[in-house]
């Protein structure tokens, strides 16, 4: 297992001027994560989540993002809601358990679009907020975030959120801004 945080924290530190792509699977988890952020790169967050269900879910989810990054004053830029797509990249793989083959192809599938995003963008780096949840391994989530950094061509920040509190700083931040905090990941199985 890497030391992500130590690894980010060491990038960061020679980051001025750059900017980066921060993907955000939900306003809570990126609490925390533009807080640690912000004071280091330019960022921009991407939400980007066909994996949530239903569409009504994924509406409130985006709109709480929404209204954080307008708090914090971060840019937004919206992914499309593919769920079609989505259902056909993890065919096959519905009854595997969470954190198995079809997270890691959600993973795969929403960090390739960041980084095809970050890219066209002229963004330097690109990340995620999935490593703040401890339900997330981090070590496969850093991997597949360098396998899409290879593939399309821009720099992955390696990270684990979570550490350093992390996690318990995305809880009291989403009470500090009333946030709604979901209670699964999104996706129906």
């Amino acid at each position: 297992m890497g030391n992500y945080h130590s690894q980010a924290e060491e990038i960061l530190e020679s980051s001025g001027g750059k900017r980066i792509l921060l993907h955000s699977c939900c306003a809570p988890c990126s609490s925390s994560v533009l807080e640690f952020l912000m004071p280091k790169i330019d960022v921009t967050v991407f939400y980007y989540n066909p994996c949530i269900m239903p569409i009504e879910e994924y509406e409130h989810r985006l709109s709480e993002q929404r209204r954080l990054c307008t708090i914090l004053d971060v840019p937004l830029i919206e992914g499309k809601y593919d769920n079609d797509n989505y259902l056909t990249a993890v065919g096959g793989l519905e009854n595997h358990p969470e954190g198995g083959a079809r997270c890691e192809r959600c993973f795969y599938m929403r960090l390739r679009e960041t980084a095809r995003q970050a890219k066209s963008g002229g963004f330097d780096y690109f990340c995620t907020t999935l490593t703040v949840s401890p339900h997330k391994n981090a070590d496969i989530i850093n991997a597949i975030g360098g396998e899409v950094a290879n593939e399309v061509g821009v720099q992955f920040l390696p990270s684990d959120f979570k550490k350093k509190n992390g996690y318990l700083r995305s809880i009291q931040l989403s009470k500090q801004y009333d946030l709604y905090r979901q209670g699964y990941c999104g996706c129906r199985f």
